[in-house]
């Protein structure tokens, strides 16, 4: 019994000699901040390295935003240049390119040029794709044209037709609800949607820019009436 008490004295002795030495290190050390996990650690890195790595990028991007302009401001005519922020459309371009052509006609620059009075030879398109350039002369000499062109001549006929007969029904119009003129209407706009399939075929395979807007119905009426 002795010495399980004398035992548990110097137990209880040697777990109090430890508290006093951490306390005492907690004061001339001063509190430990807990240790971060490995996760957020981990996450802190990057968010330095992209807080660090933004001025770098944001000067390269500038940089390369300035090379642009500059390249951009080359292709405009001498007189838009600097100003290349005030060119709102083509059409600023296009007005430049009018006013040299009617300069130079009133120096007589297009005067006494090699072919004047003759013919053009529009055998070759220098402006085309070779393929398709080759194709269209192949048309051409077997008295063909291309499917848009075709479709073209085809579209407009009958829209000139479609607009006359529009017009000769509005005039015999008694009123709205007169019979004949729901009769033939309903007729006109089976024959517009009729129209209107061939124009989105004809838009599907033209070259770009020379695409064409199909009929509306209340468009039509209104251009009649006014």
């Amino acid at each position: 019994m002795a010495t399980r008490a004398a035992i548990s004295r110097s137990v209880a002795a040697s777990s109090q000699t430890r508290s006093t030495l951490v306390s005492a290190l907690l004061v001339l050390v001063g509190p430990v901040a807990p240790r971060p996990r490995w996760a957020s650690s981990s996450r802190s890195q990057p968010e330095t390295r992209t807080s660090s790595s933004r001025k770098p990028e944001k000067k390269l991007a500038d940089h390369l935003s300035s090379v642009i302009d500059a390249v951009n401001d080359r292709k405009l005519p001498p007189e838009l240049r600097g100003q290349r922020n005030a060119v709102r459309s083509e059409t600023d371009i296009i007005n430049v390119v009018e006013q040299r052509i009617w300069h130079s006609m009133e120096e007589g620059q297009f005067e006494n040029l090699p072919g004047k009075g003759k013919p053009l030879d529009l055998s070759t398109n220098p402006h085309a794709d070779p393929a398709e350039d080759t194709l269209y002369r192949i048309l051409s000499k077997n008295g063909c044209a291309p499917e848009w062109v075709e479709l073209n001549k085809e579209i407009r006929s009958r829209i000139t037709e479609w607009r006359l007969a529009l017009k000769k029904a509005q005039t015999n119009k008694l009123n709205k609800n007169d019979p004949k003129w729901i009769e033939i209407s309903e007729a006109l706009k089976l024959q517009m949607r009729g129209i209107n399939d061939k124009v989105f075929r004809y838009n599907l395979i033209v070259p770009f820019g020379r695409q064409m807007f199909g009929l509306k119905w209340e468009k039509e009426l209104d251009r009649l009436e006014g």
